[in-house]
C-alpha cells in the first residue's frame, strides 16, 4: 500500500512538472485574451442601469482600449501570436512582450483605482456619453480590419 502511495505521489509530481513547463513555453497572446467586450449597449439601456454599473462597463472598456490600441498596426484581435505574424519567438522579443504586459499591467492598476475613486462624482450623463464613445472605438476596430484586408 505504501508503494501504491509514493508511486502515486512520483506520478503525480512529474505530470504537473511536465505540464508547467510547456505553459511557460506557449506562444502569448500580444493583445490579452481578456481584452474582450460581452456586450455592446445603447443609450436606452444605459440609462437604466445604476451608477455602480455604469462605472463597471467603463473600466471594462478603458481595460479592453488600453490592451488593445497600441498594437493595431500588428494585430486587432487577441489570441494572436508573435509566431503568427513572423516575428522570431526568442528570449529577447518575449523579453520585450513580458515589459510590455508588465507596463500595461501597472498603468491599468493606477489607471482603475483613480477611476474607482474620481468617477463615482461623475455626472451620469457624461458615464454614459463616455461608454457609448469607448464602445464606438471599440467597433470602428472591425472597420479596420475590413481597410487592412483591402
Amino acid at each position: 500500500m505504501k508503494g501504491k502511495i509514493i508511486l502515486f505521489s512520483a506520478f503525480f509530481i512529474l505530470t504537473t512538472a511536465a505540464v508547467s513547463a510547456q505553459a511557460k513555453n506557449a506562444p502569448r497572446s500580444i493583445i490579452s485574451t481578456t481584452a474582450l467586450i460581452r456586450k455592446y449597449h445603447d443609450q436606452k439601456e444605459l440609462s437604466g442601469m445604476q451608477k455602480g454599473e455604469l462605472l463597471e462597463l467603463y473600466i471594462e472598456r478603458i481595460k479592453v482600449l488600453v490592451k488593445t490600441l497600441p498594437y493595431i498596426a500588428l494585430v486587432t484581435k487577441p489570441g494572436v501570436t508573435m509566431a503568427d505574424l513572423g516575428i522570431p519567438d526568442d528570449s529577447e522579443h518575449k523579453k520585450v512582450l513580458d515589459a510590455q504586459a508588465v507596463g500595461t499591467t501597472t498603468f491599468l492598476d493606477t489607471t482603475v483605482e483613480f477611476q474607482r475613486k474620481m468617477m463615482p462624482y461623475s455626472d451620469k450623463g457624461n458615464l454614459i456619453a463616455a461608454i457609448l464613445f469607448y464602445e464606438s472605438t471599440l467597433k470602428s476596430l472591425h472597420e479596420f480590419n475590413d481597410l487592412n484586408e483591402m
